[in-house]
């Protein structure tokens, strides 16, 4: 991998922790409006959170304070971080 490559992938790991972050953050507040927790929804959609998670991953933590039912797209086994 070259090195811009590498750099331009490490930004965008960096920039997912921020956006993570933010959401988490916001939602934990209390000040995530339906336009923010639709994208955060999206955002985990678009990670394919789908799929398990590990424990200790951070967007683990976004999927267990958000207030969707199970139909709206996130399992529960998956916020739980069962499968």
């Amino acid at each position: 991998m070259e090195d811009n490559e590498k750099n331009s992938m490490e930004k965008m790991h960096v920039l997912q922790d921020l956006l993570t972050d933010e959401f988490i953050g916001r939602i934990q507040l209390g000040e995530a409006e339906p336009s923010l927790l639709n994208a955060a929804r999206q955002f985990l959609k678009d990670n394919g959170i789908h799929s398990s998670l590990q424990q200790d991953d951070k967007i683990q933590d976004l999927v267990s304070i958000l207030p969707f039912k199970e139909e709206e797209g996130i399992d529960r086994a998956v916020a739980s971080g069962q499968e």
